[in-house]
């Protein structure tokens, strides 16, 4: 038990949908995708469980589909996909050839286990179908119809109704048959009354009065004599004589609300589930706690036993299925890849991640090659509503419903630092385009600027009401914000001045971006509607009415030729901008569409789900751009992109002529054909300064670095080759050996000290008092030559002393020793 489009512009063809494929190997379960699709991150949300009459498939009820699992192995075996609507409760037959499903557009389906195939799709309720259960003799179907207070009755070989069962007056969220099949038993979520039906005549023939409300689940002993009922939010289960409709005991305990009730096979023993997290076993017969089980982290929605009684199945909100083991109350397996409601997904600027936030509190970084799980991140109290890459991949920036944003090391996935002045949820974070400040914007008003070395706040910037979206404009020096009284504001981040305000007067603007060039800013609100303004004259250059419900995302690819958009219908826009041409859309998601995020290359496109999953989309080719015609990269013709090919066109910059740098055929070699080398570099051969030997110097990629962003054409490789020279210029060694002052400083209570080497050396760190004396030691070992001035890479210090004793205000010096090379700083504690 479960507590409680616009039309399609052009379809995708089966072409396209072939050429799209995957091009990687998964390793997590890819079935079913939907067409254009090459990759699934997640599992979606879970709801209840049921075992297979034999014990070794366990069917799990999802937001997507139905998941079917090896108990033995705990492997995915299959994913029974649904075209719309998630399914909140599913039942095997009694003999196990037919699986029942009921989802949330009230629709209940009949399924071969065998084949999948559908058998009968069952209408008539009016709301999502709560719980489904078969007769004993496998007969007879009902169907807890949620909303619309009613029961129905389906004959299983026919898919004919035989009943229509009203009387409650509240969602009935529960049913079941008695053992010999002669009687149901129905609860309301809400209500005192607990009807049993006679199934053949559709009669009440007893009502139980609980006196509490909050019947959340119910359950018939095996032998048909005894009723459960959970009243949820009081923590009360009652057992109640069938026959008299007396109330035989009653248990209390204080382990959060009933959720879900299950009697073992042999009748003796009674299963409870809580809003807790804990499981826990009773004795039918004395009313004793007998076990509790431990290990979920959120509320358990679902408990089943097995049908040998050994083993006990659990769904919980901390996105994991576990098994029991009855007598032992030890976890025996545990499903995971369930996720509850994508809230944003960004991909990293080397396009080997995808980040995802959720709204379980966790963010998780998917390897986008295998589909897996790098790091799930776990720090945030509540719900994760935005997610983003620093320019280098190195640092993810993360807002919360708690108000909070917090700083990532991706590599490692630890907490590198919580910034938090906010006094209501963070809506957004964005980096600038240089990486070192992060804008945020809260429901309390305010835009922030931060400085990410000191973690302070630059500026605070007061929007009008409610922000929902903020972003940099691509050259840094603006901001972007949209609020709820559908205005977009933009601010100078220089200065903090307002320069424009654009506004549509249409409700809520949920998100704002601007095109690659930086003239143009895409919104989508509240209306259903996209529009693309003019940044200079703040103009409305086009409206795309294009979701029949609240748009909650819009993206442009790298080469602001196309844009996406997608909202609350489910559905993924693509757009031509030059001639306002609806292109494709993509269609899988099947519950609101949350985020979307292009590859730096404009090929792929990432969506997050409230169905609790991310999909990743070979973006389909704008036909109206014609495919790029330029010489090869690789100018050295040794089968691979790398340095050497850069630094051939480095030798050739400014000839004239038929040459082989020149990338682009424009005549002449210059900065642009140089990034558009460094954008095809092959990052599958290692990073670009990996594996090579030459005299290059940072000052050299530094110049190049600042021209190629000078240009900033929004060729896809052009930008992916910015992104490349930064990486370049990251991995150069230093031109020498330094001691770089620490920051912050002062400090309390901690201080971060960076330093670069220009030759691999073995690091150590001592820290000395004013009086001379050793307070601590850091031993950083071998070090490779490089920079290392931010704080995922800088010395840390956390303001004590070797014997862990927080260290006392005033000045003390710092001393690094790395090979030869010495040299000392000083430092300040303030408290």
């Amino acid at each position: 038990m479960k507590v409680p489009r616009f039309s399609i512009f052009f379809t995708l063809t089966l072409f396209w949908g072939l050429v799209a494929t995957a091009t990687f190997t998964q390793a997590s379960p890819q079935w079913h995708l939907p067409e254009g699709a090459t990759a699934r991150f997640g599992k979606g949300t879970t709801a209840e469980l049921a075992y297979s009459p034999d014990g070794q498939r366990l069917a799990v009820a999802n937001s997507i589909g139905i998941w079917f699992y090896d108990t033995l192995t705990g492997e995915a075996l299959d994913l029974l996909a649904r075209d719309a609507g998630d399914v909140e409760s599913v039942a095997f037959s009694p003999d196990g050839s037919v699986l029942a499903s009921g989802k949330s557009d009230g629709t209940i389906r009949l399924s071969d286990v065998e084949t999948g195939d559908t058998l009968y799709t069952l209408t008539g309720h009016k709301s999502g179908i709560e719980n489904v259960v078969f007769s004993p003799d496998g007969q007879i179907l009902a169907g807890a119809g949620g909303w619309d207070n009613r029961i129905h009755l389906w004959d299983v070989e026919t898919g004919e109704a035989l009943h229509i069962l009203t009387g409650h007056i509240l969602t009935v969220v529960s049913v079941a048959f008695s053992p010999d099949g002669a009687t149901l038993v129905s609860a309301d979520a809400w209500g005192n009354i607990i009807h049993l039906w006679d199934v053949e005549t559709g009669a009440i023939t007893r009502s139980l009065d609980t006196r509490a409300g909050w019947a959340w689940s119910v359950a018939f002993s095996p032998d048909g004599a005894t009723l459960a009922s959970a009243d949820g939010w009081r923590n009360r289960i009652h057992l109640w004589d069938v026959e008299t409709g007396e109330a035989l005991h009653t248990f209390t305990e204080n382990a959060g609300s009933v959720t879900s009730l299950a009697f073992s096979p042999d009748g003796r023993t009674l299963a409870k589930s809580s809003g807790g997290g804990t499981i826990r076993l009773w004795d039918v017969e004395s009313g004793e706690m007998i076990r509790t089980f431990t290990g979920h982290a959120r509320s358990v929605r679902n408990v089943v036993f097995s049908p040998d009684g050994t083993t006990l199945a659990s769904s919980s909100a901390d996105d994991t299925i576990r098994l029991w083991d009855v007598g032992t109350a030890e976890t025996i397996r545990t499903f995971t890849g369930h996720t509850l409601a994508v809230e944003s997904v960004a991909f990293s600027p080397d396009e080997r991640m995808i980040a995802s936030s959720s709204a379980d509190n966790t963010i998780r970084l998917w390897d986008t090659e295998t589909a897996e799980t790098i790091h799930t991140l776990k720090g945030h109290t509540a719900e994760v509503t935005r997610v983003v890459f620093s320019p280098d991949s190195t640092t993810l920036a993360s807002g919360s419903w708690d108000g909070t944003i917090q700083l990532w090391i991706v590599k490692t996935g630890e907490n590198l630092q919580t910034l938090e002045t906010h006094t209501r949820w963070v809506s957004e974070v964005a980096f600038s385009p240089d990486g070192s400040t992060v804008a945020s914007g809260s429901w309390d008003g305010t835009i922030r600027l931060w400085d990410i070395e000191t973690a302070e706040t630059i500026r605070t910037l007061k929007g009008p009401v409610l922000v929902e979206s903020v972003v940099f404009s691509p050259d840094g020096s603006a901001v972007a914000s949209g609020s709820w009284d559908g205005t977009i504001q933009l601010w100078s981040v220089k200065t903090g001045e307002n320069l424009q305000t654009l506004d549509a007067r249409v409700g809520s603007t949920h998100s704002v971006v601007f095109s690659p060039d930086g003239r143009t800013l895409a919104s989508g609100g509240w209306d259903g509607t996209i529009r693309l303004w003019d940044i200079e004259t703040a103009e409305i250059l086009e409206t795309f009415p294009g979701h029949a419900a609240p748009v909650k995302s819009v993206a442009f690819s790298s080469d602001g030729r196309t844009f996406a958009s997608s909202g609350w219908d489910g559905d993924i826009h693509l757009w031509d901008v030059q001639t306002g041409d609806p292109l494709y859309t993509l269609t899988g998601h099947v519950e609101s569409v949350t985020s979307l995020a292009f590859s730096l290359n404009g090929q792929r496109l990432a969506s997050g789900s409230t169905d609790g999953t991310v999909l990743l989309w070979e973006t389909p080719r704008n036909p109206n751009i014609a495919p790029a015609s330029n010489i090869d990269p690789d100018l050295n013709a040794d089968g691979v992109v790398n340095v050497q090919d850069l630094m051939l066109v480095a030798a050739n910059l400014a000839q004239t002529g038929d040459n082989i740098a020149d990338i682009n055929g424009d005549g002449v070699v210059n900065i642009i054909d140089l990034t558009l080398v460094a954008g095809a570099i092959d990052t599958d051969a290692g990073a670009p300064a990996i594996g090579f030997e030459s005299d290059l110097a940072p000052i050299q990629v530094e110049t190049w670095l600042r021209q190629a962003r000078q240009v900033n054409l929004p060729d896809p490789v052009f930008q992916r080759g910015i992104v490349m020279l930064a990486a370049l210029l990251a991995a150069l060694p230093p031109a020498e050996t330094a001691l770089l002052p620490n920051y912050p400083n002062p400090f309390n209570p901690e201080t971060w000290i960076p330093y670069t080497l220009a030759t691999p050396a073995v690091v150590n760190i001592t820290i000395h008092g004013s009086d001379g004396r050793l307070v601590r030691t850091l031993d950083l070992g071998q070090q490779p030559a490089g920079v290392y001035d931010s704080r995922s890479r800088a010395a840390y210090w956390d303001g004590r002393n070797g014997l862990g004793e927080n260290v006392a205000s005033g000045v003390y010096f710092y001393t690094l020793t790395a090979g030869e090379f010495t040299a000392t700083r000083k430092l300040l504690i303030r408290k």
